[in-house]
């Protein structure tokens, strides 16, 4: 009879998924073949590039020259165009963000917008602003040996480049821009660069991106990508390396992309001396303090200052000039090379940034390089201006400024230590992991937000990360699906930009990292990813390749899934059946019995009689009473225990074994509702009040893509299931995730007015102490 029962078992394990198996079209486990691209010798079936990989390469000689006093830039730069692909090219296509600006771009004349009953002075400068004038103006553009001009022709934010001549393979051309263009002011009109404006000491911050004509990305996938920016899908730009002279203000203090040349004609004995203090010391150093800032900004030199900066094999370049700066500065080795972290500053961001810029500047570095490839640039800078988040080589933009009095909010601190991890951890994607921001955003948004919520959490235990946690992408992922698009989404077309290109893809390689893959077999491949991609032009397929080549795990599904859909995880536990075995032994089955009929409920009637009935008529005439009225059944005779010790004994030792431990048997229903393949983690509490959590790969569901049944075998009785008992798999809906149901409260409020908590403790706290505010700097 045992044998019989688990030989029936084993059948019923075997053949319940197979009851209504996925049409191979529509399973959500089919492979990639059909989305990715064919393998071929530049890009290589394992994600890794091919034998035959090539890039193309521009080098750049630039003068550019700020006008202070009506915040425009005039420049001329020497490109030089190296052919590496096995193409002849006829012309090149050169990149004019700038051009966003111009009152008849694209973004302009496409820009929606309302009217309401009442508007802000803001909104309405806003609207007026629209009309600024700030696209390049293209005075020339000549062959860089003849000096003879060459044939151009602008499309909005593209300008394509006539060669004289076929540019052969492996051949090299030089040709010269002159352009000028007005500055957008940052906090009226916005942009990714731009300058702001301090009223009360008139001076101006400059933050430059974009600000010179750039060479598009001729590749293997796209040919030229020459999308327009329209300014959400951000850039695609080629390697090259860098000489910059910038000349602007005397009294000004210039920072840039890659290493200053000239210190000896722009920086004093004092600055050069403080400098090299900042070499050997653990904490950031002064190289120009409030005070000196302070004084310098009234100074207003008439003169002015070329700053010189070089750079190699980056694909952009970004500076930042003004009279306000507060500098500092700290080394940080990075796997036994040295780097110069550097924060440039006005007085506005103190105390926050004298206290934190550099600090988390050579954080995110260590971290960064541990989880992809080691820093390989000699500066990392972060700026504090208008810009309240924007990444180049080695400098990037961030925002994040306290009040006036010196005090701050818990989010304005964390919102800015947030931002400077997230800009400077773009210096590795896309800035080093070169992938296509025009076209996929997530690749570089969504990998990098991923490594800053690692980042964070190595800063301070229980970091309030924004994005991250499963939990935290919830409501997006059940929102209206007309409002939703996959992540392998073109930029320009994404309705919920920030969920779907930062927040969802972060999420998914946070689910895979912990819950997937395992950390040990996610941070390899990823790390392999960023070791094959360095420096290189990376695609979806790339990655996708990549992770599973060098972890040896199927992801298709997950990528399917993820990134190709707008399933959600809705996950239901429907229901439990508990089964025993027959043990035969009467004295314990009858006791089972017995306890089971002692714990039935009385049926309304049987309480009532018992109230209405005070005797029966058995009662008042024993003689009416038999065998059957002192019969109990469940009362064990010396024939029946004689039966059960003669078919204990015809058992082998290991049936005895498997008899005598008393197991119990849950047939678990779990029903997929949202679409999304996700593994099963499934908590059991037990009866003696100890748990145990079973995780169960998502290939479980690859018979049946919406219902699969699990048997769970345990020693001791379970009193409740729970899955996704960590919050690891983002399902939108917890109320159907356990059995028994457990019931989630929400809250109301009872008040007769509303009173608002202040959200700044800090000043608060020094409005009792009678402070003035908080000043000044951490560093040294």
């Amino acid at each position: 009879m045992l044998k019989r029962l688990f030989a029936a078992v084993f059948i019923a394990f075997s053949v319940a998924p197979a009851f209504a198996q996925n049409n191979t079209d529509q399973s959500k486990f089919r492979q990639l073949a059909q989305e990715l691209p064919t393998p071929n010798t530049y890009r290589t079936a394992s994600g890794a590039p091919g034998h035959q990989y090539w890039q193309q390469r521009a080098d750049y000689v630039i003068s550019a020259e700020l006008n202070d006093d009506n915040q425009s830039l005039k420049g001329t730069e020497t490109i030089t165009y190296t052919n590496l692909s096995p193409d002849k090219l006829t012309y090149l296509w050169v990149q004019l963000d700038q051009n966003i600006f111009d009152k008849e771009s694209i973004t302009a004349l496409t820009r929606t917008g309302e009217i309401k009953d009442r508007m802000t002075f803001s909104a309405v400068e806003y609207m007026q602003q629209q009309g600024f004038d700030g696209g390049f103006k293209i005075e020339s553009v000549k062959d860089a040996k003849t000096n003879k001009a060459l044939k151009y022709t602008i499309n909005k934010t593209m300008m394509r480049v006539d060669l004289p001549q076929t540019l052969n393979p492996k051949g090299s051309y030089s040709f010269t821009i002159k352009w000028h263009h007005n500055i957008n002011n940052q906090r009226k009109i916005g942009g990714r660069s731009g300058y702001e404006y301090f009223e009360k000491d008139g001076n101006y911050l400059y933050q430059m991106a974009q600000w010179f004509p750039r060479m598009a990305v001729y590749d293997d996938v796209n040919g030229w990508q020459h999308k327009q920016y329209l300014g959400r899908g951000e850039f695609a730009l080629p390697f090259g390396d860098y000489k910059v002279s910038l000349t602007v203000p005397a009294d000004h203090l210039v920072t840039a992309t890659g290493e200053l040349q000239n210190a000896e004609q722009v920086l004093t004995s004092e600055m050069k001396s403080r400098l090299k203090k900042a070499e050997n010391t653990k904490k950031p150093v002064l190289i120009v303090s409030q005070a000196e800032a302070e004084k310098n900004e009234k100074s207003k030199a008439g003169k002015k200052k070329t700053w010189t900066f070089t750079a190699k094999n980056v694909r952009d370049f970004a500076w930042a000039s003004s009279r306000k700066f507060i500098w500092d500065a700290m080394q940080v080795n990075i796997e036994g090379k040295p780097v110069m972290a550097m924060s440039f500053y006005p007085k506005e961001g103190n105390p926050l940034w004298g206290q934190y810029s550099t600090e988390v500047i050579a954080h995110t570095l260590k971290v960064y390089s541990k989880f992809t490839v080691p820093y390989p640039y000699p500066v990392c800078i972060s700026v504090h201006g208008a810009v309240g988040g924007m990444e180049y080589p080695m400098l990037s933009f961030n925002g994040g400024r306290p009040e006036a009095d010196g005090t701050y909010s818990e989010q304005t601190k964390y919102g800015m230590i947030s931002v400077i991890i997230h800009e400077v951890g773009h210096n590795f994607f896309p800035m080093i992991i070169n992938s296509d921001e025009r076209q996929w955003s997530w690749m570089d948004e969504g990998l990098n937000t991923f490594v800053q919520y690692l980042t964070e959490q190595e800063w301070q235990r229980d970091y309030p990360s924004r994005r991250g946690e499963p939990y935290k992408i919830v409501d997006y992922m059940k929102s209206d699906k007309s409002t939703l698009e996959p992540i392998m989404t073109n930029s320009e077309s994404i309705q919920q930009f920030g969920n779907n290109a930062y927040g969802k893809p972060a999420t998914a390689l946070n689910i895979l990292r912990e819950t997937v893959m395992g950390r040990e077999l996610f941070d390899y491949a990823f790390k392999e990813y960023s070791r094959r991609w360095k420096f290189k032009h990376p695609m979806p397929a790339d990655f996708f390749r990549t992770m599973e080549d060098a972890s040896g795990v199927d992801l298709d599904w997950f990528w399917r899934g993820w990134f190709y859909t707008t399933d959600h995880t809705d996950i239901a536990l429907e229901s439990v059946k508990w089964y025993t075995i027959d043990s035969k032994n009467p004295e314990i089955e009858n006791a089972k019995k017995l306890s089971a009929r002692n714990a039935e409920p009385k049926t309304l009637s049987q309480q009532e009689n018992l109230k209405s009935i005070s005797r029966t008529l058995v009662d008042e005439k024993p003689e009416l009473k038999d065998f059957y009225n002192a019969y109990n059944p469940l009362e064990t005779t010396a024939s029946d225990k004689a039966r059960y010790q003669a078919y204990y004994n015809s058992l082998s030792p290991s049936e005895k074994a498997i008899l005598d431990k008393g197991l119990h048997f849950y047939e678990v229903d779990f029903r997929n509702i949202g679409g999304l393949i996700m593994p099963l983690i499934v908590q059991m509490k037990f009866e003696d009040g100890t748990e145990e959590t079973v995780r169960i790969p998502a290939e479980i569901w690859r018979l049946n893509n919406e219902k699969v049944t699990k048997v769970f075998i345990t020693e001791k009785p379970v009193v409740s299931f729970t899955l996704d008992p960590f919050l690891e798999t983002a399902d939108v809906d917890l109320s159907n995730n356990s059995f028994p149901r457990k019931l989630a409260p929400s809250r109301f409020e009872l008040f007769k007015e509303r009173s608002e908590r202040g959200s700044n403790p800090m000043r608060e706290q020094l409005r009792q102490q009678g402070s003035g505010g908080a000043s000044g700097s951490s560093a040294e």
